[in-house]
């Protein structure tokens, strides 16, 4: 009788690896470790092309500078609480030079904005309605060496920012916020806040700085003399998605539903990208 290897050519015997006797028992025979997850992909929560966009709370303004210079926005208003003078010293020479490119762009920038009265702002009552409105980093400033007083404050300008802003949100439109993780961030509860504010969370992510070239963080308290190793934009931070509380539960936002679309479109562009490149 055959045997059931018959014809197929003598079997092959698989070479012998000798165990490293340097690694304890229980690793001599594991399998290597796959390799290290590429760096997920940043999200960007506005389509450039398309998309009114607010900036709230501007420092110097580079984020403004870049989300136009390198992600192409076309309809951006950027805003300050600083007047002109004011925020020239603090950010000097680089306020003015952003400023001035944007304004180049055709960009609109106002100064003297509080983040907590916008819809009292005649100029961006007038203007039409926001797909999204961005605050980046929000801070009251040194208000208090307490803790818990410093949270309530933070709490407090959160809240009127968030009732402000809505009355300028377009009816599919978000509100992005961006802050550091861990305490006191933390403290501040914001999810809580929102929702307080009769907005819901429509999802979270990673802050990349590096998603925007010639972005940095910018103290409220101006520039340091001399620089200083204290960068921001090197810490850890998340950004929160926020939207008008919608009657339907359950079902996706027009504006999510656009971006899943805009992020499937540039991940399928990416990807004939890099088999043109192989």
């Amino acid at each position: 009788m055959k045997g059931k290897h018959a014809g197929k050519g003598p079997l092959r015997k698989m070479p012998y690896e000798k165990p490293d006797p340097s690694k304890p028992k229980d690793e001599r025979h594991r399998p290597a470790k796959k390799e290290a997850k590429k760096q997920q992909r940043p999200t960007i929560p506005f389509i450039p092309e398309e998309d009114r966009i607010l900036l709230v709370g501007e420092g110097d303004f580079s984020f403004a500078k870049s989300i136009v210079e390198h992600h192409g926005c076309c309809d951006i208003t950027a805003t300050c609480y600083d007047g002109q003078t004011e925020l020239f010293e603090k950010y000097k020479p680089q306020a003015e030079e952003h400023i001035k490119y944007l304004e180049d762009e055709g960009q609109t920038v106002l100064y003297n904005i509080d983040a907590t009265k916008l819809s009292e702002n005649k100029t961006l009552s007038k203007s039409g309605l926001f797909n999204h409105i961005l605050f980046n980093f929000p801070h009251v400033g040194g208000k208090s060496t307490d803790v818990n007083r410093q949270v309530r404050f933070n709490q407090e300008l959160l809240v009127k920012f968030f009732g402000a802003a809505k009355k300028l949100l377009a009816l599919d439109g978000t509100i992005v916020v961006t802050l550091f993780e861990g305490e006191p961030y933390t403290l501040w509860n914001i999810r809580d806040l929102a929702r307080h504010s009769e907005l819901e969370v429509q999802r979270s992510f990673k802050f990349q700085a590096s998603a925007y070239p010639g972005y940095s963080h910018a103290r409220t308290l101006g520039n340091i003399e001399g620089g200083g190793g204290w960068k921001g934009e090197d810490r850890e931070s998340r950004s929160y998605v926020f939207q008008k509380q919608k009657e339907y539960k359950g079902s996706k936002s027009p504006f999510a539903a656009k971006m899943a679309a805009e992020q499937k479109r540039k991940k399928a562009e990416e990807t004939d990208s890099s088999d043109e490149d192989d």
